[in-house]
């Protein structure tokens, strides 16, 4: 964005020069119910290290009154400039300045947003900091690195609460004065304000006498929805675990959990004070898979608590440690703990995080791990698949190289050496080689600072009798993609090797031997183990998904895994097989027709339901981007049709049946099909256990606008029954999917031609206007999108910019034409590097669905 860029070196010189002390951030927010702009006082006392220097202060506001550095005014015009307050002549040691502006609430889920509720019509209040959106709220120094305490004190309207990383104050006239933070960055303070509801509890642990304050907050038109005491329940689970295996106390006064509205993210590990998307706040049944994904959202943000706000990263390069490490005690956490509703935790992470790595690694941007952040721009497009997901499926790989209580070890000594304070990755692998022993420079290199994935393949041999006589694995690095960075690399490997049998008498694939080893950096590694062994049914490698690589079958493991998926024992060999299969199909070396013909023979016997609607989205994009187009009436009318008959059959009111009824909802086309979903939202059919909740009914609105039957009247119908914020949002995408050059007309001024739109809707909107089914009528806005995204890019906010430029992007025009248009449009219009890497991302599925079409003919 125009004039808000910071670079790595201007972040480095700039910490070398100062050392913060604290804020004192006065905020009049009184005004909020009415919206615009409010008063924002921040004084600030830093020292620097030399006297005479000149440095600079961040701050995004419509207008700056006053500026005062050691109690001289500065001319206002002279020093404040884009995102900048320029600060000269400071004093050697300590400095203390004074900033008086305006600030402008948000509706991008930037700063401080600002939300009305249509329910009460009330005003609800959070900020979003992170990167580098404090500087919308107070002037700041925005670098993770130069920590401080912050004392917020916040003038609020009557009857209202504000929320912040300190405990919340009792309000003297309607002003609530906070007490002073702990050092932490200034990405992670926060305030939330507003009439909340709230929900109070506590963690206690008996054997220390520790108590924590435990505080939920939503909306009140949510409260009925809000099931506190499964949060509080998850919530005292990761207190457990986390405190246990990083033996540190957890370091912050409270912990409260605030589900706001319209975030652009999943949550934000804010001290004490998390924000979380109010979509987690079921309204309608969801399957279990949903209240896993919750939980494991909010075990991670718990995480952040210790791992990223008591100790943090010295600059973004280093946001991959911070997200790997949450995710991975996230999921570990769920996984290990003895009350956990989710020991299989390590499925669903195989099934979703791991594929979403694969498909980012193979991608033109991929990028090591340790990626080079130069300035902000990078950084913003970098919260991506490697960041989060393959770092932290190296960082189990690392667990399993070095022992878990190893592992645990070093991340112990880490937060005792460096709380509260910054760090570097050397810092925390430093620890590590010093519990485990281990040297970790060659891991670290393999792993960390080189780019791509690797392909691990059993060579087998076998005599007469079917003995084993020698096994090998056989390691490739495939070339990066073109435009990617970096040369392919052998890489060790940490991996276990599963052996299959079919058992007669239960009819499942369980396993009967298992070896755990290192693959060398080398082509090929020899399995010694396995020789003299009887070849078993199957031959699983990276079993239990210890490390991370593309895995292949042999062909007689293949052939017996395509009859016989469903009936693996374990969840999650099952689910590697179905990764698998699904890695093949996006690589061309299954067709997509084959694939489909693996996922109808096998989920019918499939347990996990997370899986099953993974399975459920695979199948449909692979249909819609990668069947033959000549083979896709036919696929789509086969996937309907099972659809359709998986409802049936499922056990009534079972997560199974509310999984393929919106499978079937996604995809019903025939005019019998069409009929029997206006047959269910008018309750004159009815399938035994199915409840058309008020969700549901909208998943079947959204489908019969987008074929042509709902039009303005009976989408404005159904807003009246849901007259609140996701009301809004669903009869929003209703109206942009109309197949009515009209509706794409009109959907397409609201996002591109107007900057009006809150966050949320404009996702609704691009969400609806982006329909499989109406390539045609799509087919003119391929040059609109070209002609329009350069200037989006350019005047609006970072996430309403990425909304369009990720969601308008013609990725359903498969064909060689697209592909000749985004080339010219990347020789000519001189992007900058953030949004040439999102339409480079964008053109590479293309490509990969014209490459998956030519394989499926």
């Amino acid at each position: 964005m125009p004039g808000t860029n910071l670079t790595r070196e201007e972040a480095q010189q700039r910490a070398k020069l100062l050392s913060v002390e604290s804020y004192e951030i006065d905020l009049d927010l009184s005004g909020a119910q009415e919206g615009g702009t409010y008063r924002s006082v921040t004084s600030v006392r830093f020292e620097s290290a030399e006297a005479g220097a000149e440095t600079f202060i961040d701050l995004v506001a419509p207008a700056v009154h006053e500026v005062v550095l050691n109690g001289k005014s500065l001319d206002v015009a002279a020093v404040f400039r884009d995102s900048r307050i320029a600060l000269a002549h400071l004093e050697a040691g300590p400095n203390e300045l004074k900033v008086v502006a305006d600030c402008a609430y948000t509706n991008t889920g930037e700063g401080l947003h600002r939300f009305v509720d249509p329910v009460d019509e009330q005003a609800y209040l959070y900020t979003q900091f992170e990167v580098p959106d404090a500087r919308r709220v107070f002037a700041n120094f925005e670098q993770p690195d130069l920590k401080a305490t912050f004392r917020f004190t916040v003038k609020a309207p009557t009857g209202w609460t504000v929320i912040s990383n300190s405990p919340t104050p009792e309000p003297k006239d309607d002003i609530w004065a906070f007490e002073p933070t702990p050092r932490i960055s200034t990405y992670i303070t926060a305030l939330i304000v507003g009439p909340y509801h709230a929900v109070h509890s506590s963690y206690e642990n008996p054997e220390t006498g520790q108590s924590v304050p435990l505080g939920i907050y939503c909306r009140p038109s949510l409260a009925e929805f809000l099931d506190s005491d499964a949060i509080f329940e998850v919530t005292r689970q990761g207190f457990d675990w986390f405190q246990e295996k990083f033996d540190y106390a957890y370091p912050f006064a409270k912990y409260d959990q605030l589900f706001v509205p319209e975030f652009n993210a999943g949550a934000m590990e804010n001290a004490g004070a998390v924000t979380i998307r109010d979509q987690y706040v079921f309204r309608s049944k969801v399957t279990d898979a949903a209240y896993e994904v919750r939980a494991e959202t909010i075990l991670h943000e718990l995480a952040h608590m210790w791992f990223g706000d008591l100790v943090t990263m010295e600059w973004w390069n280093d946001l991959w440690l911070n997200e790997s490490f949450a995710t991975y005690t996230s999921i570990a956490c769920q996984a290990y703990h003895p009350e956990s509703r989710w020991p299989h935790s390590w499925t669903t992470f195989a099934n979703s995080m791991k594929t979403w790595a694969y498909r980012q690694d193979q991608l033109p941007s991929t990028h090591p791990i340790m990626a080079e952040i130069r300035d902000l721009d990078d950084v913003l497009v970098n919260f991506d698949g490697i960041t989060y997901a393959k770092g932290a499926s190296v960082l189990k790989q690392l667990v399993a190289y070095v022992g878990m209580d190893e592992f645990f070890q070093g991340v112990q000594a880490y937060f005792k050496r460096h709380a509260f304070g910054n760090t570097r990755l050397s810092d925390l692998l430093g620890a590590l080689e010093e519990t485990s022993g281990r040297d970790l420079t060659a891991w670290s290199k393999a792993w960390l600072q080189t780019a791509g994935i690797n392909v691990l393949r059993p060579v087998i041999e076998t005599d007469e009798h079917g003995v084993i006589t020698s096994f090998a694995i056989r390691q490739e690095a495939p070339a990066l993609p073109a435009g990617a960075k970096g040369e392919p690399t052998l890489r060790p490997h940490r991996i276990a090797i599963g052996l299959y049998d079919l058992d007669d008498e239960s009819g499942k694939l369980v396993r009967t031997d298992r070896v755990e080893l290192d693959v060398t950096a080398t082509e090929l590694t020899q399995v010694a183990q396995l020789a003299g062994k009887r070849r078993p049914d199957v031959i699983l490698l990276n079993d239990d998904d210890l490390s991370y690589a593309k895995v292949r079958l042999d062909e007689k493991s293949l052939a017996f895994v395509t009859e016989h998926l469903g009936d693996f024992e374990s969840s999650l060999p099952r689910a590697l097989c179905w990764a698998s299969a699904w890695d093949m199909t996006r690589d061309a070396e299954l067709p997509t027709s084959a694939y489909l013909e693996l996922v109808l023979s096998g989920i019918g016997k499939e347990t996990d339901i997370g899986v099953v609607q993974s399975l459920h989205r695979q199948v449909k994009l692979a249909i819609d981007l990668y069947a033959a187009p000549a083979r896709r009436d036919a696929a789509l009318t086969r996937w309907t049709e099972a659809t359709l008959a998986h409802l049936r059959a499922a056990e009534g009111g079972s997560d199974h049946q509310l999984a393929w009824a919106r499978a079937f909802a996604a995809t019903a086309r025939t005019p019998e099909q069409l009929d029997l979903l206006e047959a269910l939202l008018e309750g004159t059919q009815t399938i035994e256990g199915l409840a058309v909740d008020t969700e549901l009914r909208w998943a079947f609105v959204e489908r019969l606008a987008a074929v042509g039957r709902f039009d303005e009247t009976e989408i404005s119908a159904e807003y009246e029954r849901d007259r609140t914020a996701a009301g809004e949002r669903h009869a929003a995408t209703a109206r942009a999917a109309r197949p009515t050059a009209e509706a794409k007309a009109e959907a397409w001024a609201s996002v591109v031609e107007s900057d009006k739109l809150p966050n949320a809707i404009q996702e609704a909107v691009i969400g609806g206007f982006v329909q499989t089914d109406q390539h045609e009528l799509l087919a003119p806005y391929t040059e609109k999108f070209f002609a329009a995204v350069k200037d989006v890019w350019e005047s609006r906010s970072h996430e309403m910019a990425q909304q369009v430029a990720v969601g308008l992007y013609p990725a359903i025009q498969v064909s060689q034409e697209t592909l000749t248009a985004t080339d010219a449009w990347l020789t000519t219009a001189e992007p900058n590097a953030a949004l040439r890497r999102l339409i480079s991302e964008s053109r590479s599925g293309v490509e990969r669905a014209l490459r998956a079409q030519g394989a499926d003919a």
